[in-house]
């Protein structure tokens, strides 16, 4: 379906306006906002080769984005360090040029197992010699990072930490210049240990989409002010939580239980450099809790926020608890509410409320299996960082109470979850409000499996085995889906795929669906003639041209000249949205909302019924290579920003998300056949909550399975994730479906199998994508051969196949 593209200019205000809001201010003297533009120094690799966002299925194909460099001159500043961007930019080609060499080499070794390699690989930073003689007496040097889908960061300068080159050149430019700052274009976390103490003023740009640039240069010159705050604790590597393990090709154990994030450095006293929660702005505040109070379980703490600085801003209020440590140990304290003020004037004050239930905080007790409240005293601290707090309120609860009774799921480790050997000592405040709950007030939480149309139910007993597999793998033509990202799909160019559409003539459309989580990743321009729609390029495949060997080009049937065809160009010019981890440090509801908004109305434009996103895994360490599209180390920002994202898409009717990787998919190493072995209380109480508010306060439309295994099996082959926690616990009512070509890149050298459509269908994964004969096969074969790895009988396919059908009519109605 085509429409008019309409939406460009006020798509690319919006992110202009709200990027600023996802800007962190980590460090200042006062030297800026500027008061006009003027001469101005330059450097750094992010100044002209600016990062929108990672790499990978979450990149945004858009017509144009603004670099640091352009927004700057277009500011009206008068860039004094030409010489220097062209010369860096000369050395960084011949760089790449090595390092794309060597990757070349390593797939033609390979072969087609190492075809991810090329996919996620970055190239570190060089080092290198040029002169740093800008005019003017104020330099900017961006320091770019990217990262992306396939491959995890390394602690290692040029990538985690800095090289001897960024080293030297910063610390040059903050003694020559009158006023320096340092611009962080990076999508997680650098390690500023060597230049962090003699900087005076740096600014966590992230990677905030097209307008960038723009929304710097706003930032720069105060016509928008940075109110951000970190969504991840930033640390040197070494000083983070090591009890686990983190990049092992096989199997990686989550030793560290619930002691993620600042967890850790609250629970064990470590001083991170920057921690959660924290960031400056242009402006100050006071924050003074003024009252709390209980209605039943559910405790709301009032607070006034001044403004006591000189400029505008907003402040981000956070409510903390220490959670009584009994028959469970538990980390100093939780994040427990947030609040993001309005714009405030210079001595303006703001009264806000934050809530939530005693409920929210329950702990899973693998003992009893349930989730569970233990008496004693719930400390209330407020402020602007998990380090930044006073207590305002203590909560004391007189007994013990269960919130939910749970089936044991994920399956069993083979340790013991670490703790602190001397647990965080948390002191009874006086001088502030007492609140009494009684245990008999606590809320107990009941299943709620949703039910099946009965009109479906009829129907997809009259249909064939064959059928039903069909509509249980993703869409696909007879020779088969030979895309990894992109390009599967049919109806929409550049479309990742879509569902069958065998049965239009039965009212069940077939819908389309687009890669995320940064805007809608389509094909820029496209063709149709009399064949048909056709693609001008080969999606990411064109992106790897200069990687990939003649024989693995031919083994994927591709070809480097595509065939000339004469239809009529469209273009769908699609806009790029801060990534996840930006927009997680907005601590804005309303921004994601927005920006879902946003998404959701070029899906109607370009006729996409599902956005593969948003993505909420946990930062469980920072050199996960798809962090930048993850929101937070916190299941509550993780979860609350992903239920506003998918409110503001499903607004539009007929438009869905897909809430990603369900679940514990924390590293890219050998991501699809990696093992991540999970304590049942880290699972439940870290890395599932985020799905379960998500799923909870917005009922996204589909889920999407991790590629990793979860304790020696596939998660989209777990029954107990796909029907016991995500239906019977939780009333998800919509499809899972898999990540793509799941089982598709077997490789003998791994330790593990990938997933199988058999073993997703048994499971409950309703959908296998993108789909192929393979996969039909498989479902068809596994119903007869009760041999099977994973045998079938009809009434699988049924209930998989109802569940699609209820969702292709209830969005495919609606175009």
């Amino acid at each position: 379906m085509m429409r008019e593209n309409t939406h460009e200019a006020e798509h690319k205000a919006v992110v202009r306006r709200i990027a600023p809001e996802c800007m962190v201010l980590l460090k200042s003297d006062g030297s800026f906002p500027l008061e006009t533009p003027g001469k101005l120094a330059l450097y750094g690799n992010g100044a002209r080769r600016t990062i929108k966002g990672g790499t990978g299925s979450g990149d945004v194909n858009v017509v144009h984005y603004v670099t640091v460099e352009e927004g700057l001159r277009d500011a009206g500043f008068t860039i004094t360090t030409q010489d220097w961007l062209d010369s860096y930019d000369a050395l960084w080609a011949e760089s790449n040029k090595a390092f794309k060499a060597g990757i070349k080499k390593k797939i033609a070794a390979e072969g087609i197992s190492a075809i991810m390699l090329g996919i996620g690989a970055i190239m570190t930073e060089p080092d290198y010699d040029l002169p740093m003689t800008g005019e003017g007496d104020t330099a900017v040097y961006v320091l770019s990072r990217v990262s992306g889908e396939g491959s995890d960061r390394s602690a290692i300068q040029g990538d985690f930490q800095l090289t001897q080159t960024e080293i030297k050149n910063i610390l040059q430019l903050q003694k020559q210049y009158q006023r320096f700052l340092l611009v962080l274009n990076v999508g997680g976390v650098v390690d500023l240990s060597p230049v962090a103490d003699m900087v005076s003023n740096i600014l966590l740009l992230s990677q905030t989409g097209m307008e960038l640039g723009n929304a710097f240069a706003d930032v720069l010159l105060g016509k928008a002010y940075p109110s951000g705050k970190l969504a991840s604790t930033w640390a040197k590597w070494e000083d983070y939580c090591h009890e686990g393990d983190f990049g092992n090709a096989n199997d990686t154990r989550y030793k560290e239980g619930v002691y993620v994030g600042y967890r850790y450095f609250d629970s064990v006293g470590r001083e991170p450099w920057l921690p959660f929660g924290f960031g400056l702005g242009y402006t100050t505040f006071e924050i003074h809790a003024v009252g709390a109070v209980a209605d039943g379980s559910r405790i709301t703490v009032t607070a006034q926020i001044k403004n006591t600085g000189g400029h505008l801003g907003k402040e981000v209020v956070q409510l903390y608890v220490s959670v009584p440590a009994g028959k469970l140990d538990q980390p100093y304290q939780v994040l427990a509410a947030f609040e993001k003020t309005d714009e405030l004037k210079p001595g303006e004050v703001q009264t806000v409320s934050l809530s939530f239930c005693l409920e929210d905080l329950a702990s899973f007790d693998a003992e009893t299996s349930c989730a569970i409240l233990e008496q004693g005293n719930y400390v209330l601290h407020i402020g602007n960082s998990s380090r930044s707090t006073v207590p305002c309120a203590n909560v004391v609860l007189d007994g013990d109470a269960v919130v939910q009774r749970l089936d044991h799921v994920g399956g069993a480790t083979d340790f013991v979850d670490w703790k602190p050997e001397r647990p965080a000592v948390v002191t009874v405040p006086e001088n502030v409000p007492t609140l009494h709950i009684a245990a008999g007030s606590i809320q107990k939480k009941a299943a709620k499996a949703p039910t099946v149309d009965p009109a479906v139910s009829e129907l997809v007993k009259t249909m064939s085995n064959s059928e039903l597999a069909y509509l249980c793998v993703g869409g696909f033509r007879e020779e088969g889906s030979k895309s990894f990202i992109g390009n599967a799909g049919m109806q929409v160019a550049g479309a990742a795929g879509e569902t069958t559409s065998n049965f239009i003539d039965r009212a069940v459309p077939a819908l389309v669906m687009a890669d995320g989580p940064a805007g809608l990743r389509l094909s820029r321009a496209y063709g149709i003639d009399e064949e048909g729609i056709y693609l001008l390029d080969n999606g990411v495949f064109d992106e790897l041209k200069d990687l990939l060997p003649d024989e693995v080009i031919a083994l994927l049937g591709l070809k480097q000249e595509r065939p000339q065809r004469n239809g009529t160009i469209y273009h769908q010019n699609c806009t790029a949205i801060p990534v996840g981890v930006a927009l997680a440090q907005s601590w804005s509801t309303s921004v994601c909302q927005e920006c879902g908004d946003l998404v959701g109305a070029e899906m109607e434009c370009f006729g996409i019924h599902l956005w593969l996103a948003p993505a909420l895994n946990i930062h469980r360490l920072p050199l996960c290579g798809r962090n930048f599209e993850y929101f937070s180390e916190d299941p509550l920002i993780s979860g609350k920003m992903a239920a506003a994202i998918t409110l503001g898409v499903q607004k539009h009717p007929g438009r869905g998300v897909t809430i990603k990787h369900f679940c514990c998919n924390n590293q890219e190493t050998n991501r699809m056949h990696s093992n991540s072995i999970v304590g049942e209380r880290a699972l439940r109480d870290i890395y599932l909550k985020g799905f379960q508010i998500a799923i909870e306060e917005s009922a996204p439309a589909t889920v999407m399975s991790s590629y990793n295994l979860l304790n020696g099996e596939h998660t989209a082959h777990r029954k107990d994730l796909m029907e016991t926690v995500l239906r019977d616990e939780w009333g998800f009512d919509g499809i899972v479906m898999s990540d793509w070509v799941s089982g598709n890149l077997n490789n003998p050298d791994n330790k593990y199998p990938g997933a199988i459509a058999s073993g997703t269908i048994k499971a409950g994964n309703d959908l296998m994508m993108p789909g192929g004969p393979h996969d039909h096969q498989d479902l068809l074969q596994a119903l007869e051969d009760q041999d099977a790895a994973y045998p079938l009988c009809r009434a699988d396919l049924e209930r998989c196949a109802a569940r699609v059908i209820m969702l292709a009519r209830r969005l495919g109605a609606n175009g």
